[in-house]
């Protein structure tokens, strides 16, 4: 029985107990037995152990995990302090720059975004080492669109930032129009230059939750 220790538990809990995820923990017990897989085991669930359902404001979409040794641990985007940043998380940060003037914060660590109530979400939550969408289609996006529905189910405004095909693709599951949702290129270097760059969503998303009597997100505050 997965254990989230806040409001999720709740919120997604009968997931848990749903057949196609009952398939997919037989799969993953498989992989992290028979291989690597990251992140950590203990790290698969972070995103919504770091940001409560009823503290989260903003959300970011990625795919899924980095795909290399050391750097998931369960937050899209984000890698532990101390490890190298992807080329994605330093153009995010680059953007950030532009709209900010701050500078590029030491570490990839996205946890003090989490912790202000951005959920920062993988819709598919593992991956096996060197093979990125090795666990594409095997029950992670059931569960993962379930989370994005419970956000759009929110009464709270919510922003939601869509960063590449991928991401929009969950467009059709936002429905509520009192939320916020952004669209741009994906941060990669293959295509940040095709609209993430100039995208303005930090601003934007911290102007909306102003407008809605919601504080803030400190961008810069990632630890």
């Amino acid at each position: 029985m997965v254990r989230l220790g806040n409001d999720w538990d709740e919120i997604v809990g009968e997931e848990f107990q749903k057949d196609y995820y009952l398939s997919l923990r037989e799969f993953l017990k498989k992989e992290y037995f028979g291989g690597v897989v990251y992140p950590p085991m203990e790290d698969i669930f972070n995103a919504l152990k770091y940001t409560p359902y009823a503290e989260a404001r903003v959300v970011i979409l990625g795919q899924d995990p980095y795909h290399g040794e050391g750097q998931a641990h369960g937050l899209c985007f984000s890698v532990r302090a101390g490890v190298p940043k992807p080329p994605s998380l330093k153009n995010i940060f680059k953007e950030l720059a532009d709209e900010y003037g701050m500078p590029e914060p030491p570490t990839g660590e996205l946890v003090g975004w989490a912790r202000q109530g951005v959920l920062l979400l993988n819709t598919t939550l593992t991956v096996r080492a060197g093979s990125p969408m090795s666990h594409k289609g095997r029950g992670w996006e059931e569960l993962t669109d379930s989370i994005i529905r419970r956000m759009n189910d929110k009464e709270r405004p919510v922003v939601f930032l869509l960063w590449g095909g991928h991401a929009r693709s969950k467009k059709a599951l936002i429905t509520n129009p009192r939320h916020l949702v952004l669209e741009c290129a994906h941060p990669s270097p293959l295509s940040a230059y095709a609209g993430f760059f100039g995208c303005g969503h930090f601003k934007r998303a911290n102007d909306f939750l102003r407008s809605h009597g919601e504080a803030e997100i400190d961008w810069t505050r990632t630890v």
